[in-house]
């Protein structure tokens, strides 16, 4: 057989492997992002409530994506899409912000991030029943190797006295609300593209924090320039752009594997609280980053010789 033959298969491969490629690296930049986001939530909270920290970021995204949108002229999205667009900026993009927000002023960082990772184990229980994804033993186990690492995480990370009922429950209320509005935001993914989705699910979850709009406008004219810049930081990057790149790799894999990656938040968290805060991990939270990372990669991994059921792309031109 001659080496020209064999010259179109590889051609082939790379060229069918190049959208899952391209899914992986906006995960990556996704879960890279939210991990960020915690940081400068802590910075921007010390100066705004969490209802006006929610709307400002919101407004701050909204914003972004809607210049973003109009540049691409991608239109508004078909009907099919709304159901799950108002469902997912109802509960993801609007309750879980504020409650987030809130939540972590009642508990200390460390239980707040233990309590919102039962997020992903929701997802997955949620995708399997309702979009009936499967749920392979490898995914199964690498979500139960990185819960174990969260919570390795959150109780090295954890204060004394600092968790509360009403901080748990908000807390266990923003997990919900992240699972439901994953589970929700993809169907819509199947008649709308990333950017429509992610554009006008976060203007539905500003429209829903509207009521806090009095605490901003008086709280921004009070606010250090540094908060206001971690919130405006927080509109743009972890939600408009990230919650994008999010949507597109959630259009091209389960929403179970998905949720599985973003077990990786906690470990990059600790690294960037460390470079940013000087916050020195000790070795159990180190531990339990990596026991994190070693999740998600069990998690998101194949046997040899097998094929994800992938589901299409997103019609183009959306």
């Amino acid at each position: 057989m001659s080496t020209s033959s064999l010259s179109p298969e590889p051609a082939a491969r790379r060229s069918a492997r190049r959208p899952e490629l391209l899914a992986a690296a906006a995960a990556t930049f996704t879960v890279v992002m939210w991990a960020s986001a915690f940081v400068s939530i802590r910075s921007a909270g010390s100066a705004y409530s969490p209802g006006a920290l929610a709307l400002g970021r919101l407004l701050a995204g909204a914003l972004t994506l809607g210049v973003i949108w109009a540049v691409r002229r991608e239109g508004l999205p078909p009907r099919a899409a709304w159901p799950g667009i108002a469902v997912s900026g109802l509960l993801w993009f609007g309750v879980y912000m504020v409650v987030l927000n809130w939540g972590e002023q009642q508990v200390d960082a460390g239980t707040a991030a233990l309590l919102v990772n039962m997020g992903p184990i929701l997802v997955a229980l949620l995708g399997s029943r309702l979009l009936g994804d499967p749920l392979p033993p490898r995914l199964l186990a690498g979500m139960a190797v990185s819960f174990a690492g969260a919570i390795a995480v959150g109780f090295s990370m954890s204060g004394e006295g600092r968790a509360s009922v009403l901080g748990v429950a908000l807390c266990l209320i923003a997990a919900v609300g992240y699972a439901a509005g994953v589970v929700a935001q993809k169907p819509a993914l199947g008649s709308a593209s990333a950017l429509q989705v992610t554009t006008f699910g976060c203007l539905v979850g500003a429209v829903l924090c509207l009521p806090f709009a009095g605490q901003l406008v008086d709280e921004l004219s009070r606010a250090p320039a540094s908060a206001t810049l971690n919130m405006l930081y927080l509109g743009v990057f972890p939600t408009a752009l990230a919650f994008t790149t999010w949507a597109y790799a959630l259009a091209r894999t389960t929403a179970s594997r998905m949720g599985a990656t973003t077990y990786a938040v906690p470990a990059l968290v600790v690294v960037m609280s460390w470079l940013a805060l000087d916050e020195v991990p000790g070795a159990v939270t180190l531990a339990g980053g990596a026991l994190c990372l070693a999740g998600v990669a069990v998690a998101r991994s194949r046997p040899r010789g097998r094929a994800e059921a992938v589901p299409a792309p997103a019609p183009s031109g959306k």
